[in-house]
């Protein structure tokens, strides 16, 4: 999922720099490269999903271009933001990958 949403982000900034250059859109379509190398690589995806929720949105309202595919990749993004980096990315290896059990026995009395 990572690899999908973060090339789709990374082939639609430079589709969109390269037909439409300014300055607003440069700047929105940076940030979203940056943003797509970085879900695509998985470092500090909590923050880069959050970014790339709120870059998408903003484009859906602001650029003239169709506003569904950043709706959906705005989607996408706060989506990555919460289910976190993955087994294989690289914040898993720096800080672990962490994994959470849950309990069959919790809510229930143990008396016998």
């Amino acid at each position: 999922m990572r690899l999908v949403v973060g090339s789709a982000l990374v082939f639609r900034a430079v589709t969109v720099l390269w037909s439409e250059p300014s300055m607003t859109v440069a700047t929105s379509s940076g940030f979203s490269v940056v943003c797509g190398l970085l879900v695509i690589s998985g470092l500090w995806m909590p923050v880069v999903g959050t970014f790339v929720a709120l870059i998408q949105i903003w484009q859906s309202m602001m650029l003239a271009e169709d506003p569904w595919v950043a709706l959906l990749l705005g989607t996408m993004g706060g989506a990555l933001a919460m289910l976190g980096p993955g087994l294989w990315s690289f914040d898993a290896h720096l800080f672990g990958w962490k994994r959470i059990e849950a309990s069959l026995s919790r809510g229930r009395s143990e008396s016998v």
